[in-house]
């Protein structure tokens, strides 16, 4: 607007724009500099880096649209739901990234590229208690751009940070701000947490979840998957999944379709002020078989007149007390997922307990879950 009132003045004096830019000199030009050169140096420099991220990665980002089928009364319907999320282009195979709840349920799925093309998409693996999932979409190699990964090992608060997502069905759309926290939990709707998870302030809105959090350096370190809001819009606290965790998952759902968790071979335990307390093992799972207890089931005969009588107690006097994995200190049943869930099948991890007064590091080989 401001631009066309000035055009309207410039007419209204007499004088076309052409002859007003031949009228004035190009200021501050100096010999043998472009104009294209001028142009770069009128952007400061965090508007240039802002430039550089997007220019590098937006290519890389993709609109996922899906439909689902509804019950209306005796009919099933297809309900499209445009601008249902982003996604993230891996390599030139056609596999992408996004979350689990984008496609939950769905039956399309529809992805379109940066130049505007629309390819149909499967998915090729899902892992809900994280809210990940790797689609493949057929398309041409030279239309796959794959992001560069980073890592999330090294964030600080306070970093700063560039969000590209399609919210609102608007395409590659590039927000920024910083990392406000480390280290947040947010609970899924599988009834796990996923740990680890950065916080920032650069605007998420419906649309943006599977789309690429990234440094200044246009590396990936995260995938934008939720908000904080009453409203449904952005309010400044958005969460990303860090991309050490997305660098343990896709491999392995590209590969077999789900991921294989380690286990421990404890199915429950108890949370008291020390620590957890084993209530009951997998039979011959890896904890039994390294020599951990848990409550023991006495069987006891009584006399009731002229009757003999068998009853069952639970004896937890011998049950282990986990208090440590690894070597850090677990208070919660989270916790000590969490501390497993970072290995591998097959890897070996001391088990901290106190049993009757005295504390023993057990070597615990880890299965895989089933």
């Amino acid at each position: 607007m401001v631009r066309r009132l000035t055009l309207l003045a410039v007419a209204a004096s007499g004088l076309t724009a052409g002859a007003l830019c031949q009228a004035q000199p190009k200021a501050g030009l100096a010999p043998g500099v472009s104009d294209a050169q001028t142009r770069e140096r009128r952007f400061s420099v965090d508007e240039q880096t802002n430039i550089t991220v997007y220019d590098a990665v937006n290519r890389s980002v993709v609109n996922i649209n899906t439909k689902a089928t509804v019950a209306r009364g005796l009919f099933l319907l297809e309900v499209p739901s445009d601008g249902a999320g982003s996604g993230i282009v891996l390599d030139t195979q056609g596999h992408l990234l996004t979350n689990f709840h984008v496609v939950e349920g769905v039956q399309e799925i529809e992805v379109v590229l940066f130049d505007g093309s629309s390819h149909p998409a499967a998915v090729v693996g899902v892992d809900p208690p994280t809210d990940v999932a790797v689609l493949k979409v057929d398309a041409p190699a030279e239309l796959l751009v794959p992001v560069t990964f980073g890592t999330s090992a090294d964030l600080r608060v306070g970093q700063r940070v560039f969000a590209i997502g399609n919210p609102f069905g608007l395409e590659r759309t590039l927000t920024t701000g910083i990392i406000s926290s480390l280290n947040r939990s947010l609970p899924t709707r599988s009834g796990r947490t996923i740990k680890s998870i950065i916080q920032t302030d650069a605007a998420i809105n419906p649309g943006n979840s599977g789309g690429p959090l990234l440094d200044n350096e246009g590396l990936l370190i995260g995938m934008n998957t939720a908000i904080a809001s009453r409203t449904g819009q952005s309010s400044g606290v958005g969460f990303a999944i860090p991309v050490g965790t997305l660098a343990r998952i896709v491999p392995q759902l590209i590969q077999r379709g789900r991921v294989i968790r380690p286990e421990a071979g404890i199915s429950r335990v108890y949370q008291t002020d020390g620590g957890l307390l084993v209530a009951a093992l997998v039979p011959d799972g890896p904890a039994e078989r390294a020599g951990m207890r848990g409550f023991r089931i006495v069987r006891e005969r009584r006399r009731q007149g002229p009757f003999v009588a068998e009853f069952e107690r639970v004896d937890r006097s011998g049950a282990d007390l986990i208090t440590a994995v690894g070597g850090g200190v677990v208070k919660t049943a989270d916790d000590f997922l969490s501390a497993i869930e970072s290995k591998n099948p097959g890897d070996r991890v001391l088990i901290s307990v106190e049993r009757e007064g005295h504390r023993l590091d057990i070597p615990v080989t880890l299965g895989a879950e089933k």
